[in-house]
């Protein structure tokens, strides 16, 4: 090998070798040990380096692959373990610039041309170079190179978006040079060269790169996807790079003496550094240039751009006295907007598109935030010190917006509310246009852009209302309102939806009641003055006054209440107002709805009649309201008849004072011409009568005159919606603004008004109108899970279907009994539509055989329900004829048939019944729907459905059927047939099934709908058979004829039994004869009277049962059906012979029983698959129950086999299993504690001791170093297990000796478990909830202080703070029921170890705090886990208040703590309300030296916060429980 070496740099530099050989021999030179050449390395990098050199300047001509394979070479060079040992070593190998001035070149070539010739080896040669430090320092000793490289790696980014093959490695490349680069930067001592490198090379390419890398270019799933981890990284370093290049500490005077007009101090004029000219317009030149990216892409570029250095300019130079400065670089960049250059006039050029007003709109938001955000603007500082500057520029962009308003862009409303937070005079000259263009004149249809307006409102009106100016904003909205239309009958959009009624409705609350009678008479004046006198036939002044009234209800209806301490001169102004209204208004308006002669003009009369309507009934309710409320605010002053109209005389209360019958009469026939705001709002008036008329007769009961006046309105208003309800099954949803209801939305606002006042309308509706309501309430609920209406996106909607589910889940609907029975009823009568309508041949002969099906009306008592009555001991037998007529229907072929249709309707109406309430049932209602049930489950599916349908369907009707069985009434069915004939019945129909394959599944036993389908069977069958063991009617008989049945079905005397569907069938109906007859057996026993014909039918249904279940699979993991009934058997034939469960038994073998053999079988099948089990929680609990019979039977123990450890090794092996995941041994441990709890009970202590060892091997830390973590899970979880069980004295006394090693063995486990990365959160999970239940069981028994304090060690050791939201939503109210458990359970140690126990406390408060802070994207998924922490967290709070006496010491220090955290983060406003609730409760312990401290010792901007904290405690908190406290004894 030697002689192949000799002369290598000869025949490396000879041109007679060949290019291929060079590089074999180059290659193999590298590698091989027996080539040596002083400085080898060194000498074969520059051959390659100085190949590549010559070609590229022209010297040296290769082909292609030559070149390429040289760049891989330098490449593998470059990545070798062997240069990176000798590197490491100190061995000094060299890097020629001209090679990285060649990888420059290549990447310029790739960045221009979009050449990709070689340019995958040479970022690979690039990246290593730059990610070994010993040959990046090529890069770095020359600067300038390696600023050349990161601008070409950035243009090449952005000009070959679409290069997908390129994408990863690139940016792994830029990733790097901007990491190197980013060093160099910061240890630049030459600010001005920093600053002339990035303006002159990087500003660009930066920016441009960091937009595309925000608008996700390349986070599409593809080959060009990049990691969301490095594009994060990515727009950090290039942020990094702008911050360090453009905004240095060293330039701040250069920016005052640019932007300030200041002159520089002189000894920075004496100093080394001179000062830069203009560095802002040199930034901002950049920016603006038109030409460093395409048109379409420069706008967004541009404005994302301005944003972002705006935010790192204030990142570096604010601080205070700099806020003028930092206020000065802001007009700048907004004026490189497109929207700062748009012209005066707004039609003098096309706009821009929305698309564009978006962008733009976006970063205008962005810039006035930061400005907000950063208290730049100090309103009395600029009016001051700066001659308003800052005011002037935000009243040039309020103005721009206003002037050109876009209400189709949610960040149009986002920056006018900037402004407004700003300074609300920014906006108040031009208050007319933004009312205009924001409120009443924007139609906001889209769920986002409605959510930004109500922002904007909920501002503007708290705004105003703590300026205590409404009116003066009232006084706008008017104006507005009151402008004549462009087209008289444009539709207006409602002026109060949803959201800006919600933002008025809260602002009332906080305004003195002054105020709102001063904008009450505002808008009285308003209508007055500019609207009533031109309304008779106006439509523009119609529209004007539906705005008007709906304005005018908002401010009634939602302003507070007067009440007993209202101060009397408001009473007398409110009544006073009140009276004015009605006089003044409501009856002028009244006067003007003629009566319906002919057509009319439409629209006027529609919106005049609606506004009237809105005015009267918020008149009437809001009187009611003062006069219940408000003893002094008295009745209304006698007011005059409309004119023309004689008064009445009645006692009772009328719709309105002054507006008689008769003129109500018309008034309700023009109403009933519209579905609009008027008929509801008519609705609500008679509403409000029924209401005050209730009122008056409370008390007594209600005169004849009082009771014809309550039905007469109840039917109007039921009446009134009919016609709409029946055909508004495609109704709109509606936002529950009574100023808003539409024809689309009007049916769903009457049937709101309906349901929410069934209690005042039922008692006084007729049998129709129930009736009636009845159908509705059952036509419009959602059928098979169908939507309701069109849902919007976070808009919460009153809907037909929401509001009928309400009703229906409502626990008062059972009390309406006449509307409960008549729903019932309408109910039945659609499933026996549905079943009459698949009658096949003649219906008259089942009119006799099958009453309920064809009763004409329910309501009357049929012939069957007339013997239901009379049967009883001496009573006429109706049973028999019941039964005998479906038995020979089903014998015979049961004549209705369901097809898909019928089937899924039927489907529908069941998951209606499974909704009701079944025990408030009566006796005959119940027979009705047992029946009803019992035929929709004979009748046979037709031929168009599915057998994964019809089990569907047989599982809905026989768990119905099971729930009516468990109900109150459930006697009432053994009243009409014999619980045997039925049995018959049910079987024979479920054979017959069985044979025809119409439940088959294709042979398929084991799957989930046919096994769904026999567990509801199989429940049906044993609550009929206890129903007939509680009714004790006849058991021997009828249990004779259903093991008689049973028999002859299973010796092939019926058909059905040959298929398995029929097998499994037969075989759980025997299990539920065996489950039924085994405890009356066990019973009747001791009692010497008892007969011997149970047991003996106890005894044929074992062997029965015996039979069917041979032969047993011998292999894998049994089914749960027979694993059931071999556990049924087994519990029976147990009851038969009880000796057998005594060692001193004379069973030497247990041959009294009916199958050992069989019982052995399954036992060591079981021991073998019970892992295998544990995803099927009824087999396993079926399994796990048989075990633990037979562990109570010692003669079927095997010889020489310890049982109990066998079944303990087994249940190890399950909850060791990997295979078994999480949520299965959630499942199961229930069915595990019984288990063990037998084993335990049948064990002796020294099984214990055996047990308890074997756990702690499993809590070794040997397991945690050899990650077997399933053996971790497992013994913790048996810990937990054995916690719950029922121990002897003996057994208890040694697990408590061995708890201090228990509690060692979590708290180091625990400890290990963080550590992992990540951290083995399960194991973390399990450890806490084990450690909560040992300090919670152990009170008492834990005697040393030391291992209970070993507790604050393990909550210690959980990294909250490294857990991602789910993790954390399971591990936080673990950690708390352990603190809790301390408190409760161990007060001495807890006394001794405040400060832990607290530091624990603390870090729980810490972790809420971080995950429930308002993020920029994302987080709100997480907020219901984190909103259930925050309450544990309040009612940890509320537990240590109750502490007073051991916590008062430390409850400043907690406030300040949580102070200091909170005031770091902006929390959702749910979790920040739980979290000052609780920490409300500690303020009650700080006494005033305590609050003199805190605001003494808390640094200034936690200070403030305290301030706020404890000015809302005093406002809120600490005022409700001194009024509370008052009247408390």
């Amino acid at each position: 090998m030697a002689a192949i070496y000799s002369g290598i740099s000869l025949k490396l530099k000879s041109k007679k070798t060949s290019w291929e050989d060079k590089l074999k021999l180059a290659h193999f030179a590298w590698i091989s040990h027996q080539c040596i050449l002083p400085n080898k390395e060194q000498v074969l990098l520059d051959w390659a380096r100085q190949s590549l050199v010559s070609f590229y300047k022209k010297k040296l001509e290769l082909r292609e692959d030559i070149v390429e394979r040289l760049w891989v070479y330098i490449d593998n060079v470059l990545r070798s373990k062997k240069l990176q040992r000798l590197l490491k070593e100190g061995k000094t190998v060299t890097l020629q610039i001209s090679l990285v001035k060649v990888i420059n070149e290549r990447i310029a070539e790739f960045s221009l041309l979009g050449s990709q010739r070689h340019v995958g080896a040479v970022l690979s040669c690039c990246q290593a170079i730059l990610s070994t430090p010993a040959l990046a320092v090529t890069y770095t000793a020359r600067q300038e190179l390696l600023v050349a490289l990161l601008s070409q790696l950035c243009w090449a980014a952005c000009r070959q978006p679409e290069a997908a093959a390129m994408v990863t490695p690139l940016f792994e490349v830029i990733h790097l040079a901007l990491g190197q680069y980013l060093s160099v930067q910061q240890q630049q001592v030459n600010p001005r060269r920093a600053f002339g490198e990035l303006t002159g090379h990087l500003l660009q390419p930066c920016l441009l790169l960091r937009h595309l890398l925000s608008a996700g270019t390349w986070a599409q799933a593809g080959p060009g996807q990049l990691r969301p981890a490095l594009s994060r990284d990515l727009r950090s370093q290039l942020e990094a790079v702008l911050r360090g290049g453009a905004f240095q500490p060293e330039l701040l005077a250069s920016y005052k003496e640019e932007l300030l007009d200041q002159p520089p101090p002189e000894d920075a004029k004496r100093g080394a550094m001179k000062s830069l000219l203009a560095p802002a317009d040199t930034v901002i030149a950049g920016l603006a240039d038109a030409g460093f990216c395409e048109p379409p892409l420069r706008a967004a570029v541009v404005a994302g751009s301005a944003a972002l250095l705006y935010r790192l300019f204030l990142d570096a130079y604010l601080q205070e006295g700099t806020q003028l400065l930092c206020f000065q670089l802001l007009p700048r960049l907004f004026g490189c907007l497109r929207v700062a250059r748009l012209p005066e006039g707004p039609e003098s050029e096309p706009g821009l598109s929305t698309s564009d007003w978006t962008t733009e709109l976006l970063a205008v938001e962005q810039l006035l935030t930061s400005v907000a955000g950063n208290n730049i603007y100090n309103i009395a500082a600029d009016k001051i010190r700066h001659g308003e500057a800052q005011f002037r520029f935000y009243r040039r962009v309020a103005e721009l917006l206003v002037r050109r308003p876009q209400a189709s862009v949610p960040a149009w409303f986002r920056c006018l509310r900037a402004l407004l937070s700003l300074n609300h005079l920014i906006l108040e000259p031009d208050l007319d246009g933004l009312l205009a263009a924001a409120w009443v004149g924007a139609d906001a249809t889209e769920p986002r852009t409605r959510r930004a307006q109500e922002a904007l409102l909920r501002t503007l009106f708290q705004t105003y209302a703590r300026l205590r100016q409404l009116p003066r904003l009232l006084e706008g909205v008017l104006g507005v309102v009151c402008r004549p239309a462009a087209a008289p009958e444009a539709p207006r959009p409602p002026v109060l939806a949803a959201g800006p009624a919600s933002a008025l409705r809260d602002c009332l609350l906080d305004l003195p009641p002054s105020q709102i009678l001063d904008a009450w008479a505002l808008v009285l004046d308003t209508f007055q003055a500019a609207v009533l006198p031109r309304l008779r036939g106006d439509v523009d002044a119609a529209l004007q006054a539906l705005s008007l009234s709906a304005l005018l209800h908002c401010l009634l209806v939602h302003a507070p209440c007067p009440g007993a301490g209202t101060p009397l001169p408001v009473v007398w102004r409110t009544r006073a107002a009140m009276d004015r209204m009605l006089r003044e208004l409501v009856q002028p308006l009244l006067g003007l709805l003629p009566a319906p002669r002919g057509p009319g003009p439409e629209l006027w009369l529609q919106k005049v009649s609606d506004a009237v309507l809105l005015l009267a009934q918020a008149w009437a309710q809001v009187d009611a309201a003062f006069a219940l409320n408000c003893s002094r605010y008295g009745t209304p002053a006698p007011s005059a008849a409309l004119e023309g109209e004689a008064p009445e005389r009645s006692d009772l209360p009328p719709l309105l004072p002054g507006v008689e019958a008769r003129r109500w009469r018309k008034i309700e026939k023009v109403a009933a011409r519209f579905d609009s705001v008027g008929r509801h709002c008519l609705e609500q008036l008679y509403l409000q009568r029924m209401k005050r008329t209730l009122v008056q007769a409370a008390g007594s009961s209600p005169s004849k005159e009082a009771l014809g006046t309550l039905r007469a309105d109840a039917a109007y208003i039921l009446a009134s919606g009919r016609d709409s309800l029946a055909r508004g099954t495609a109704a709109a949803p509606w936002d529950g603004q009574a100023g808003t209801v539409s024809a689309g939305t009007y049916p769903v606002a009457h049937w709101h008004l309906v349901v929410s006042n069934l209690t005042i309308l039922a008692p006084y509706l007729g049998p129709g109108d129930v009736r009636d309501l009845a159908g509705v309430l059952l036509r419009t609920l959602p059928v098979n899970g169908a939507p309701d209406g069109p849902a919007e996106e976070g808009e919460p909607r009153v809907t037909l279907g929401k509001l009928s589910q309400a009703v229906l889940r409502s626990p008062v609907f059972p009390e309406l009994q006449t509307l409960h029975t008549a729903f019932l009823t309408r109910l039945a009568q659609e499933c026996a539509g549905v079943l009459r309508a698949g009658v096949r041949g003649d219906p008259g002969p089942l009119r006799q055989q099958l009453p309920w099906l064809f009763e004409e009306d329910p309501g009357d008592v049929a012939p069957w329900e007339a013997g239901l009555a009379k049967a009883g001991p001496e009573g006429s037998e109706p049973r028999g004829d019941v039964a005998r007529n479906l038995l020979s229907l089903v014998q015979g072929g049961f004549p209705v048939r369901l097809e898909e249709g019928p089937l899924r309707r039927l489907l529908g109406l069941l998951d209606v019944v499974s909704a009701l309430q079944l025990d408030s049932l009566a006796a005959p209602c119940h027979a009705r729907y047992f029946l009803l049930l019992l035929s929709a489950a004979l009748a046979p599916p037709g031929g168009s459905c599915t057998p994964s349908q019809a089990l569907r369907f047989l599982t809905a009707c026989y768990r119905l059927l099971g729930r009516l069985q468990r109900a109150r009434s459930a006697r009432a069915v053994l009243k009409v047939m014999y619980a045997s004939d039925l049995c018959e019945i049910v079987l024979t129909s479920l054979l017959r099934a069985c044979r025809g394959r119409r439940v088959d599944m294709d042979g398929d036993v084991d799957a989930a709908p046919w096994r769904e389908f026999l567990q509801a069977a199989g429940t049906f069958l044993e609550q009929l058979l206890q129903a007939l063991v509680q009714a004790k009617h006849s058991l021997v008989l009828n249990f004779g004829k259903i093991l008689a049945f049973l028999s002859e079905a299973a010796t092939g005397a019926r058909p059905g039994q040959c298929s398995p569907p029929g097998r499994q069938l037969l075989l759980v109906s025997l299990t539920a004869l065996c489950r039924a007859l085994g405890p009356v057996v066990r019973e009747r026993r001791p009692q010497p009277q008892a007969p011997e014909a149970l047991p003996g039918l106890l005894r044929q249904a074992v062997l029965r049962t015996g039979e069917a279940l041979q032969p047993w699979p011998a292999r894998g993991p049994p089914p749960a059906a027979p694993l059931a009934a071999v556990s049924a058997l087994l519990e029976a034939d147990l009851g038969l012979h009880p000796e057998t469960e005594t060692e001193t038994s004379q069973t030497p073998d247990g041959t009294r029983l009916s199958h050992p053999a069989l019982y052995r079988t399954v036992y060591s099948q079981l021991l073998a698959e019970l892992p295998a089990l544990a995803q099927d929680a009824p087999a396993f609990g079926a399994a796990t129950h048989f075990l633990a019979l037979f562990v109570r039977a010692p003669k079927l123990h095997p010889t020489g086999e310890p049982v109990l450890d066998a079944v303990f090794h087994s249940v190890r092996r399950v909850l060791a299993d990997p295979a078994v995941p999480a949520p299965a041994v959630q499942a199961i441990e229930p069915h595990l504690g019984a288990l063990l709890a037998r084993l335990l009970e049948a064990g002796s202590t020294e099984d214990f001791r055996a047990v308890l060892q074997c756990v702690l091997r499993g809590l070794d830390l040997r397991n945690a170093w050899s990650a077997d973590r399933p053996a971790i899970l497992s013994a913790l979880t048996l810990i937990k297990l054995l916690l719950d069980c029922p121990v002897s004295e003996g057994q208890a006394s040694l697990f408590w000796r061995a708890s201090p090693q228990i509690i060692t063995a979590l708290t180091l486990q625990t400890r290990e478990a963080c550590q992992e990365q990540p951290a083995a959160v399960a194991v973390v999970e399990s450890a806490l909830d084990v450690l909560a239940a040992l300090l919670r069981r152990g009170e008492g028994a834990i005697r040393s202080p030391h291992h209970v304090s070993l507790a604050f060690g393990v909550l210690l050791a959980v990294p909250l703070d490294r857990l991602a939201p789910p993790e954390l939503g399971r591990v936080f109210p673990r950690a708390h029921s352990v603190l809790f458990a301390i408190l409760q359970c161990h007060p001495k140690v807890m006394l001794k170890a405040i400060p832990s126990f607290l530091n624990c406390f603390h870090r729980l408060v810490l972790s809420v705090i971080r995950e429930g802070r308002q993020r920029d994207k994302g987080g709100a998924e997480d907020l219901p886990g984190v909103l259930a922490c925050a309450r544990l967290v309040e009612r940890m709070y509320s537990h240590l208040a109750a502490r007073a006496e051991d916590f008062a010491v430390f409850s400043p220090f907690m406030v300040a703590q949580y102070v200091t955290e909170a005031q770091k983060v902006t929390l959702y406003p749910a979790v920040k309300g739980h979290l000052q609730e609780g920490i409300y409760l500690i303020l009650d312990l700080c006494i005033e030296p305590d609050v003199q401290f805190l605001r003494a010792s808390l640094p200034p901007g936690v200070r403030d916060g305290f301030k706020e904290l404890h000015s809302d405690y005093v406002k809120y908190h600490r005022a409700k429980h001194e009024g509370e406290r008052r009247y408390a004894v």
